[in-house]
Order: structure tokens, then sequence, then C-alpha cells
């Protein structure tokens, strides 16, 4: 048993990118500007939705099995569920800010958010790194294919359609072309052809208009 938890280390990257590219463009707004904060909030609230479904597809459908099967290991899934809930208090934090500074982009209202999206991202780095160096190596030798692929698929069946387009573009920007390969050959091929034809130019646009700034 030996699944390819790659595919996990490719998604870190898309939260590692995206929670530093949050705060350098709140930190870009005019004050006073809400169409734009209103973009930037929106993101946010793809980032979040994305965050959330893979983490709870861990709660759910990693840590259990894993627990079941380890010994002295179950310290390392232990501390991956406490992680999880120092990120989500974070999350909740920005669930506030954002708003707070959406509705008028104010300067304080935009500082006190950047502040929260550093918190945020401390706490999340150090889980990703903490989970890629001890909890994926165990996973690898405890978990089974089947598995592995319900964390894939509980991110699908939990994640409105036109936002996997985006999520999935946001984990294909830093792959390189043997990852892209992978990723894309896991998909039906009709589902690929709907990402070639109308996800990929969908998500230029998309991300073109966030990054504007």
């Amino acid at each position: 048993m030996s699944v390819n938890t790659q595919e996990m280390e490719i998604v870190h990257r898309v939260f590692r990118r995206e929670s530093r590219l949050l705060m350098e463009l709140v930190a870009a707004v005019v004050p006073g500007d809400t169409a734009r904060a209103k973009v930037i909030a929106d993101h946010f609230r793809d980032y979040r939705l994305g965050l959330k479904n893979h983490h709870e597809g861990e709660d759910e459908l990693l840590w259990p099995p894993l627990l079941s099967r380890v010994d002295l290991e179950a310290e390392i899934v232990l501390r991956m569920e406490a992680q999880h809930e120092r990120v989500a208090a974070t999350l909740t934090a920005l669930d506030t800010a954002f708003p707070a500074w959406e509705a008028t982009a104010a300067a304080d209202e935009r500082d006190i958010l950047v502040a929260a999206l550093a918190d945020h991202r401390a706490v999340l780095l150090e889980h990703l790194d903490d989970e890629e160096t001890t909890l994926l190596p165990l996973a690898a030798g405890y978990i089974t294919d089947k598995e592995w692929a319900s964390l894939g698929e509980h991110l699908v069946a939990n994640t409105p359609k036109l936002t996997l387009l985006t999520l999935f573009g946001l984990v294909l920007e830093d792959a390189n072309r043997a990852e892209r390969a992978t990723l894309l050959s896991v998909l039906p091929a009709p589902i690929r052809g709907i990402w070639h034809v109308i996800g990929r130019p969908r998500y230029v646009r998309h991300i073109r208009h966030v990054r504007a700034a």
C-alpha cells in the first residue's frame, strides 16, 4: 500500500501563493475603491471554500482511517487536527474582517484585514510544512488508493462547478508539464474537454481581473 501524495503538495502551492497574494492585493486597493474591494473579497471566498473543503475532506476521510491504523504516529494525526482548528480560527477572523473592509474599502479596515491575513498565512504555512514533512509519508504507507481518491471526490461534490473551474486553474498555474498532465489525466474525457474549451479561457480572464493591480 503506497499512494502517490504528490497531488496534495501541488494543491498546497495554491494556498501558499494565494494567501500571500491576498495580502498584497488588499494592501494595494485605494481607500474607498469598493468595486475593487469586492473583486478581491470574491476571490477570497473562492480561496476560503477551497481551503475549507480541502481540510474538511481530511478531517472526515483521512484522519479517522489513519488513527485506526497507526500507533506511536497517532500524535502526528492529532497535531494535524489541532492545526486545522487553528487555521479555522483565522478564517473565522477573516469572515469578519473581509466584509467590514469590503463595505467601505476604508484604510483602517484594510489594515486590520491585512494583519488578519498575515496571521492566517503564518498559521497555515506552519501546518502545510508540517503536513508535508510528517503526515504525507505516513499517509503513503497506510491509506489506500480509493481512500486517497475520496479526498478529491469530496472536494468536487461540495464545490459549485464554476468555483471548481477557478480552483482547478489555480492548481494548474504553478504545475510543471508533467504535473499538469497527471492532474488532467484523472479527469473524465468530457470534463477535460470542458476545461480546455471553457474553463481555461475563463480562468485566464478571471485571474487577470483579480490581479489587475
